[in-house]
């Protein structure tokens, strides 16, 4: 039975107890848990008292940042949409976006001329790739002296990073490759990492959904970590089950609506735990080129949304608000069965305006976009306690390097700011820019995360002001 439901006022009463960093806790696991109702007081003096001014919004609550990245361009007849400013219609590929039209902006204009060949010659998709958010030149490189330039995400975890227990997240749905000749002379550090905490230096992206969720949940020391894992593995048990004393503590301190989040996010974390389980059901998949650790799912769909989820957990609960997911490097030649697509990508953006490739590539397109979707609808369900969405306190690029995969172009590239960025972005709109570098949103984006004292980032000119 569970045990009875205090009232709000009565919850109200002992939020002093509560904080924005409760967690459960249990033997080798520490669940972080959102923000709750009963703890709104504290929340609210915390963010007066330390917290650098845009890091959260006018009413306290944390304001977010992620990029998602898909690769080889976008089929352009079916991507943008028709119509300027809030009189547009959606284009075929982001109808999947329909019911969120109005949390999100659709931004042309923006371009990466450091991605383009210039003097190097080809190699466009190692540069699309390690270009797009720091927006300098990869140096031509495959062996150990890469340099390109620190990544926005990075530069925004140094200034506001300690205000979390992940200063950032940093995803991937594809192999992790550190060196070795991947495009044209480049190497492939470049087409598989997203994210750079250094000119020199990746910040590299994790595939594996559990070592994920265990670094989200697992508490002490990896090597501690991974024991208790293998504890719990052994047992059978699931981590909620080594933090049930917990739980029934903190429900009796919760009010009717804490206590109804409460249980819908112990599900999402339990629905989590099972997926993992069931993907590693399936043993370590081959990969002849990398290490491919077991907890992949073997469905590359799959894979997308886990990753997307455990992101949308990491900021539900405050465990980061700085994100990255590269959903597959640039260049990719990743065939798509579960959608009955047999070729490539790669070979399918190469389609010298061949119908039936043609269609392809915008096909896959959508399929990125449907997974993309989800993730937008499952931050736009998860509620701060302000009552405003998640979804509505953060900014989450979707975006690729590569405008026109058949050309290797690198101007308009296809790029979608969805989010309210706590109430100062303009959403439900296709605007275009011009032609400017994309690293001037980049900019904007740094002043609304609270790191007002940032000049320059690669290529960029200026800040976006209509954005």
């Amino acid at each position: 039975m569970n045990p009875p439901i205090p009232s709000r006022d009565a919850a109200m009463q002992r939020h002093f107890s509560l904080s924005r960093r409760t967690f459960l806790r249990g033997v080798g696991a520490a669940i972080a848990l959102p923000m709750f109702e009963s703890a709104l007081p504290s929340v609210l003096r915390a963010a007066s008292a330390g917290a650098p001014a845009g890091a959260t919004t006018a009413s306290g609550m944390p304001l977010r940042m992620a990029f998602a990245y898909f690769p080889n361009g976008a089929h352009q007849a079916n991507w943008w949409p028709t119509g300027e400013g809030t009189a547009f219609e959606l284009g075929k590929t982001m109808q999947p976006l329909a019911s969120l039209k109005n949390s999100l902006q659709v931004v042309g204009g923006l371009n990466h001329k450091e991605a383009a060949p210039g003097n190097d010659g080809a190699g466009d998709h190692a540069r699309a790739n390690a270009t797009f958010l720091t927006g300098a030149r990869a140096r031509k490189t495959d062996s150990a002296n890469i340099e390109v330039g620190t990544s926005i995400d990075q530069v925004i975890a140094k200034d506001v990073g300690h205000l979390t227990r992940l200063s950032s997240l940093e995803l991937s749905c594809d192999f992790v490759r550190k060196s070795g000749r991947c495009d044209s002379g480049y190497s492939c550090a470049y087409l598989y990492n997203l994210s750079w905490a250094s000119p020199e230096t990746p910040a590299a992206p994790e595939p594996n959904p559990r070592l994920v969720f265990e670094r989200l949940f697992g508490q002490g020391a990896p090597s501690e970590r991974r024991a208790n894992f293998m504890e719990r593995q052994a047992t059978q048990k699931s981590l909620l089950d080594f933090v049930r004393e917990d739980t029934k503590s903190l429900e009796r301190q919760l009010g009717y609506n804490d206590h109804q989040k409460l249980e819908e996010y112990l599900t999402g974390v339990r629905e989590i735990e099972q997926r993992i389980q069931r993907a590693e059901g399936f043993g370590e998949l081959p990969d002849p080129h990398a290490d491919t650790p077991v907890g992949i799912p073997s469905d590359y769909g799959a894979h997308m949304d886990i990753m997307y989820d455990l992101l949308a957990m990491a900021f539900q609960t405050d465990s980061t608000r700085i994100a990255t997911l590269l959903l597959a490097g640039d260049g990719t030649n990743r065939a798509f069965p579960e959608i009955g697509i047999p070729e490539g990508h790669h070979y399918c953006s190469h389609h010298r305006m061949n119908p039936e490739l043609m269609d392809k590539v915008a096909q896959i397109d959508l399929y990125y976009m449907q997974h993309f979707a989800r993730f937008l609808g499952r931050l736009n369900e998860m509620k701060d306690v302000d009552g405003s969405s998640i979804l509505q306190n953060s900014m989450v690029v979707y975006g690729c390097g590569n405008a026109d995969g058949n050309r290797h172009t690198h101007d308009n590239l296809p790029v979608i700011l969805a989010g309210g960025g706590g109430g100062t972005l303009q959403k439900g709109r296709h605007v275009d820019m011009g032609s400017v570098p994309m690293s001037n949103l980049f900019l904007s984006m740094a002043d609304r995360m609270g790191v007002k004292s940032l000049q320059r980032i690669g290529d960029s000119s200026g800040r976006l002001t209509n954005v």
